[in-house]
């Protein structure tokens, strides 16, 4: 079986899978398509694209998301022109959705079999876009979020079958594309990710372990869309009751969903520039690798994600994987990973005296609330453990390729 990637940033959601197949005896070749720009390590033979000119400027603001899908897949599809030239010829696609790059290969390999990636569909309410404001989106922003769908039609209209990760995330779709998109979770590498309470991380001239009084937060960037805000202010409340207590944040200073603030400034500096914090007590790592996230939840006596109804973070995974006691916002995406007094703690997503004082009872709790850890390793290993996901996968990729699953 010869197998195309598609990911802007490859190998993204396919990384464990690829591993999983280079030594498939099943597997005759793989090749993966990525932005020119993409720094990540793989593998496998690579075909290099980008894009040969910006968006038209001027253009209506609802369509410059499809434009830019379009340039994309028109890049894609001239650099595998000389791929199909050569006489290679994939027998299943297996392509994110969303950036453009799938769009056009049903014109290159008619016959090729698609097994599509879907990680969002975006909807002006119920979820993420109308969920900050608390009230529904200014119909200009409404349309902007209908049109940023075109790309998934697109590639809809194309495929033999999609994927989606998480039940929330399916629910997102339309009702009529739902029995098209099977629901399959990436996987979580739990025995790398696993608990080791023995471990440590030196920060500077500090040593932190298990057993310390550790308040900890990963995200990609620091941004209302993880909660970044009420997390930082309930931080400033907590400092005040409990001194012994030390905050980890791992993450970039950024933006990497959402809007930016409008004064320029970050929302980690507006932070450090409103709240009264003990600085000396707020250790800001930056993206780390997965090793020292690791530690991180190991050592974590509460370990905070916050998010809008939007695609969860697979790092909130992950440190259930290692046993973590985690506070979570009372949304969807959490909801369908964690409930309440069982495997985690919930909290209003808004309400920072509400997450500080939820972290405080984590913190003075941490012996009553140990079987709580264990609850959360045991849901990933029963329902996220990559060892038993990876292999479903490749049996999902055997039918589309076969024609046995296929909405064509």
């Amino acid at each position: 079986m010869k197998i195309l990637f598609l990911h802007n940033n490859f190998p993204g959601q396919y990384r464990r899978l690829i591993n999983f197949l280079k030594d498939d005896p099943l597997v005759e070749d793989m090749i993966a398509v990525t932005l020119e720009t993409n720094q990540q390590k793989f593998p496998l033979k690579k075909v290099l694209y980008k894009p040969h000119r910006p968006v038209t400027k001027g253009i209506h603001p609802a369509v410059v998301s499809f434009e830019s899908a379009v340039i994309n897949a028109q890049n894609v599809f001239q650099k595998l022109v000389s791929v199909k030239q050569s006489g290679w010829k994939p027998d299943i696609i297996c392509g994110h959705s969303g950036w453009g790059p799938t769009m056009f290969l049903r014109e290159l390999w008619p016959d090729t079999r698609m097994l599509t990636y879907y990680e969002w569909w975006y909807n002006s309410t119920g979820a993420d876009t109308d969920f900050l404001r608390r009230e529904p989106a200014p119909y200009d922003e409404r349309v902007r979020m209908q049109m940023k769908n075109a790309p998934f039609l697109a590639d809809l209209s194309i495929m033999d079958w999609g994927i989606c990760p998480t039940r929330f995330q399916h629910s997102q779709f339309p009702a009529m594309f739902r029995d098209k998109i099977e629901l399959l979770h990436d996987g979580v590498d739990t025995d790398f990710m696993c608990p080791d309470r023995s471990d440590a991380l030196t920060i500077g001239d500090k040593t932190f372990r298990a057993g310390d009084e550790i308040v900890t937060y990963a995200t990609r960037g620091m941004e209302p869309y993880r909660g970044f805000p009420q997390f930082m202010e309930a931080v400033a409340k907590l400092q005040k009751r409990r001194p012994n207590m030390q905050t980890i944040v791992v993450g970039r200073d950024r933006v990497a969903y959402g809007s930016k603030r409008s004064d320029g400034k970050t929302y980690k500096e507006h932070a450090l520039e409103t709240l009264d914090l003990d600085l000396s007590r707020i250790h800001f790592l930056d993206l780390v690798p997965l090793e020292k996230l690791r530690t991180v939840f190991r050592i974590s006596s509460v370990h905070v994600y916050l998010t809008v109804p939007f695609v969860l973070s697979w790092s909130m995974i992950e440190a259930m994987s290692t046993g973590v006691l985690l506070l979570g916002s009372d949304t969807a995406p959490i909801r369908e990973m964690i409930e309440d007094g069982k495997n985690g703690l919930l909290v209003d997503f808004f309400d920072s005296d509400k997450i500080a004082a939820r972290m405080e009872e984590a913190l003075a709790g941490q012996q009553k609330l140990v079987p709580l850890r264990a609850a959360a390793r045991r849901t990933v290993l029963e329902r996220y453990a990559m060892k038993h996901l990876l292999p479903c996968h490749r049996q999902l990729m055997v039918d589309v390729a076969s024609g046995a699953k296929t909405c064509r």
